[in-house]
C-alpha cells in the first residue's frame, strides 16, 4: 500500500489565497475548507486508499518557549483562521483521518505519521504532501518521499541532496546554520547555503564540528537545530489500516450545504463506491 500524509494547514492557506485571485476579497466562510476537501477527494479518486491530514489546531507549539521569535498565529486573517476548526471537523466527517496538533506542529504530525507508516512492512511508499523545507529530513531513499505542490515535484533522497547539498538526515543541521525565515529563526551570521553544505559534508552534524568552527555561535546553532528537528513520537495510530478511507460518515450530510458546495457529497459518494469496488 501507499500512504499519503497531507499538510492540512498549508492546503488551507493554499486554497484560501488561491480563491482570492478570483473572489476579489469576497471570501466564502468555508471556501478554503471546501477546496481542501476537493483536493483530498481528487487523491482518493485517483487511487489513494490510506490518507491522513495533520493540522495546526493552534499555530504556537513548544518551540515558541525555546525561541521567542518563532512563528505565531499573529497576522493570520480572521476569515482564514476561522476555517481552521471547521477543516478538522469536515475532514473527520468525510471519513478522513485528521490529526489536530496542539503542543506539536502539523509538520511534527506528518513526520510522526511518516515514521509510523514506514516502519510497517506492508507499506510500499509514504508520500508527504507538504512544501516545508524541514520535512525533507523525513525523506528516505525512494520509500519516503516529499511531494512539492508547486510543479508536483516528487522529492526523494537524491532530490533532497540536489536541492540542499546534504543528506536528508542533515536537513535540521542545514536549516540551523542557514536559518528559516518562515519559522522565524535567523541561522548563523556569515553562513550561507553553500558554506553550510560544505561544513556538514566535511564534519557531519553540528555536534561533530571541531571546536572553533562555530565559536561562540555553537550553542545557538544547536538551539536552532532543535527548532528544525521534527518530532516523530506523536502516537497518531497503532496500525496503518486505521487511516484507510471507507467513505464519508453520516455526519458529512450537513457539510455540503454548510460549505455552499452541494456537488461535494456526490463526489465523495462516487469515490467511496469506486473504493469499495476495488
Amino acid at each position: 500500500m501507499i500512504v499519503h500524509v497531507i499538510d492540512g494547514t498549508y492546503e488551507l492557506f493554499r486554497h484560501f489565497y488561491g480563491q482570492r485571485r478570483f473572489n476579489k476579497g469576497n471570501d466564502k466562510p468555508y471556501g478554503a475548507v471546501a477546496g481542501v476537501l476537493h483536493s483530498v477527494l481528487e487523491m482518493l479518486e485517483t487511487g489513494a486508499t490510506h490518507v491522513g491530514v495533520a493540522t495546526d489546531h493552534v499555530i504556537e507549539s513548544f518551540r515558541n518557549e525555546l525561541w521567542p521569535d518563532y512563528k505565531t498565529g499573529e497576522g493570520i486573517e480572521r476569515t482564514l483562521q476561522s476555517q481552521f476548526l471547521p477543516l478538522e471537523e469536515a475532514l473527520a466527517a468525510m471519513g478522513v483521518a485528521v490529526w489536530p496538533m496542539v503542543e506539536l506542529e502539523a509538520d511534527d504530525g506528518l513526520a510522526s505519521a511518516a515514521w509510523l507508516a514506514s516502519e510497517d512492512p506492508r507499506v510500499e511508499k509514504v508520500c508527504i504532501w507538504a512544501n516545508d523545507k524541514d520535512l525533507s529530513q523525513c525523506v528516505r531513499g525512494d520509500r519516503v518521499v516529499q511531494i512539492i505542490r508547486k510543479g508536483m515535484e516528487v522529492r526523494n533522497a537524491e532530490g533532497v541532496r540536489a536541492k540542499f547539498g546534504v543528506e536528508p538526515a542533515l536537513i535540521p543541521d542545514f536549516l540551523a546554520l542557514v536559518g528559516d525565515a518562515q519559522d522565524g529563526y535567523p541561522g548563523i551570521p556569515g553562513i550561507g547555503k553553500s558554506t553550510a553544505a560544505a561544513l556538514l559534508n566535511r564534519h557531519g552534524p553540528i555536534e561533530s564540528f571541531p571546536e572553533g568552527v562555530l565559536g561562540h555561535q555553537r550553542e545557538r546553532a544547536l538551539l536552532f537545530k532543535r527548532l528544525a528537528t521534527l518530532r516523530t513520537d506523536a502516537p497518531l495510530f497503532a496500525d496503518v489500516n486505521e487511516i484507510e478511507w471507507h467513505g464519508p460518515t453520516a455526519a458529512f450530510a450537513e457539510w455540503p450545504k454548510r460549505m455552499a458546495d452541494e456537488r461535494i457529497q456526490a463526489r465523495a459518494d462516487k469515490a467511496a463506491a469506486a473504493s469499495s469496488a476495488t
